[in-house]
């Protein structure tokens, strides 16, 4: 079972923001000249951190790792990756409640959210918004009866037996990878998104567990927009790497 660290940091925020208090107001009158007892010692070392931590991670940026490969070649597993909290909106921790509107999603994003009936996180590509009529024939994406271009690339030598192409999704060029026959996923699909909601896909488009297979993603479920890699690492058996730094298209 998958740990609520949101709710987790803030009951620990809440428990050692009252002890804290506590022991200005009344504890340390109580006391006098006696020691103070180790646990509100600790509490009131660690109340600052955990309160900068749950502001920074709750509203402005939350860092995640890629556990998977559903958006090679875009994000590699063991990447980690900033996403922005305020983009679309100040969200309430915990229940995600939208309290202050910014800006919405757009077509092209990569957004990290939560699926339908699934408290894991997910990340993928926003390639339908609400309202727009999605249309997959042979791998080949169509929004609203536009194709979206793609153009081949050089193969990658780690994944030949992959197709690396850059596709052309509105007013974002981005890299995806697909098999030269589609599979399931990728043969026939059509759904137009409900309003509320977005449709998302993995740029790795036949190993992707996304929109095609659990449905659109409501508003409610966005947690942010994932704006950059900052570190890759993969497994403790391995070093860090910074070579992968920087702005994700």
């Amino acid at each position: 079972m998958d740990i609520n660290f949101p709710l987790v940091l803030m009951i620990l925020v809440i428990v050692t923001g009252i002890i804290w208090f506590l022991d200005r107001l009344v504890l340390a009158k109580k006391r006098g000249d006696e020691p103070v007892p180790t646990w509100v010692e600790y509490s009131g070392s660690f109340f600052p951190v955990l309160l900068v931590v749950f502001v920074l991670r709750s509203f402005l940026f939350e860092p995640f790792q890629i556990p998977s490969g559903s958006m090679i070649p875009t994000l590699k597993v063991g990447d980690f990756i900033l996403v922005n909290k305020y983009t679309y909106g100040l969200r309430l921790p915990v229940t995600g409640t939208k309290i202050i509107p910014v800006n919405e999603p757009q077509r092209g994003d990569v957004m990290v959210f939560f699926p339908p009936n699934d408290d894991r996180y997910f990340i993928k590509r926003v390639v339908g918004l609400p309202g727009d009529n999605i249309r997959i024939i042979n791998n080949m994406l169509y929004v609203n009866s536009k194709l979206a271009e793609q153009t081949r690339l050089p193969a990658i030598p780690e994944n030949p037996h992959f197709l690396l192409m850059e596709e052309n999704l509105g007013d974002v060029v981005h890299k995806i990878q697909k098999h030269e026959v589609a599979g399931r996923l990728g043969r026939d699909y059509a759904i137009v998104v409900p309003q509320g909601h977005y449709f998302m896909m993995g740029d790795n488009r036949d190993n992707s567990s996304d929109s095609r297979v659990w449905g659109p993603v409501p508003e409610r479920n966005i947690v942010g927009k994932a704006v950059a890699v900052w570190m890759h690492w993969e497994s403790f058996s391995s070093l860090p790497s910074f070579s992968r730094m920087g702005k994700i298209q």
